[in-house]
């Protein structure tokens, strides 16, 4: 979209601190009020972040091109969809708007002896082993979600969510009609495949908002010191996918040329046969000027002859007649 290049850096960087908090505000909310209440339920979840995701990604779209995670806004600046300038205030706005949603939740959430800030925000942080969402289950059969599945799990998750992004983003990082319903189903997916082992991380801004909100409030596993995973991550699958783009790009470019290269071969190849047949044209065109000198020659020395006979004759009739007179 033009309107989209158009629109001043200081206002791009605002709608995407907007647009975090707004998401992040989002995501924390029903992480905490509706898993606590209702349970964990893994379709809910989904079809929440998806929907989040699509939503807000609408909204700001046309203004910044609604990335609202540092792994897109990496991948953009990496596959030059995006100034680094521009793409390093968006990270910046991306987290200030990440960690205000999630200091407001934390701060609104009701407390008491019996339901503790632990109970609220155990399904919202991000983690793997004692801090994954599933870790009370699990510690009952003596297994843990490792460090390795952590990465793993988030690294596929975060491709595909890169991925989506990448494809529905303009050559200046423009939002195209699509992107925001692309990123909604590319996010739902994502957070189904990961959030019984991590909380469904994908975005490094949801996972250090809450992580720092939540540091302090006496969960089994402090979330901070697990952040850099769900920092590291998105950023290798940011990394993958614009090495991905790069190639593909450079061997798009490549396949013309070559094809260009073909069509010049072939036309040189025509221009030689062409002066060729010029050429043969003009030997023959000497070969029948020969031809005619020839014939000229021949023709002269006949007259010559001719000539020679004419002058022999009338010597000899000249003599005839001398002696004729003699007589």
């Amino acid at each position: 979209m033009e309107e989209t290049k158009q629109m001043p850096l200081a206002l791009r960087a605002c709608a995407e601190l907007a647009g975090s908090f707004l998401l992040c505000f989002a995501v924390y909310a029903f992480s905490t009020w509706g898993s606590a209440v209702f349970g964990i339920n893994i379709v809910f979840f989904a079809l929440a972040t998806g929907l989040a995701y699509a939503v807000v990604t609408a909204i700001f779209s046309r203004i910044s091109g609604g990335q609202l995670n540092p792994a897109i806004t990496v991948a953009a600046v990496l596959s030059s969809k995006t100034r680094a300038v521009d793409g390093l205030l968006y990270v910046v706005a991306q987290v200030l708007g990440a960690v205000a949603a999630g200091f407001a939740v934390v701060k609104l959430l009701p407390t008491s002896e019996q339901v503790t800030a632990k109970v609220w925000l155990t399904p919202a942080v991000n983690g793997f082993e004692k801090g994954s969402v599933a870790y009370s289950v699990l510690s009952q059969y003596g297994i843990t979600f490792s460090v390795t599945l952590a990465i793993v799990i988030e690294v596929v998750a975060s491709l595909i969510v890169v991925s989506a992004a990448m494809a529905t983003l303009g050559e200046h990082g423009e939002s195209s009609d699509r992107h925001a319903t692309t990123m909604g189903l590319a996010y739902g997916l994502a957070a189904a495949m990961s959030y019984t082992v991590t909380g469904a991380g994908l975005n490094p801004a949801r996972s250090t908002g809450i992580a720092l909100a939540a540091m302090n409030q006496g969960l089994d596993q402090n979330p901070v010191q697990q952040l850099w995973v769900f920092w590291i991550s998105p950023i290798l699958a940011a990394a993958v996918v614009s090495l991905a783009m790069i190639i593909a790009q450079m061997a798009t470019t490549a396949k013309p040329n070559a094809t260009n290269k073909a069509a010049y071969a072939e036309v040189s190849e025509d221009t030689v046969r062409v002066n060729s047949e010029e050429t043969e044209d003009g030997v023959f065109f000497d070969q029948a000027a020969a031809q005619d000198d020839a014939r000229s020659d021949q023709k002269a020395v006949e007259q010559t002859e001719e000539t020679e006979v004419r002058d022999q004759q009338a010597s000899s009739q000249s003599h005839a007649d001398e002696g004729v007179k003699r007589d």
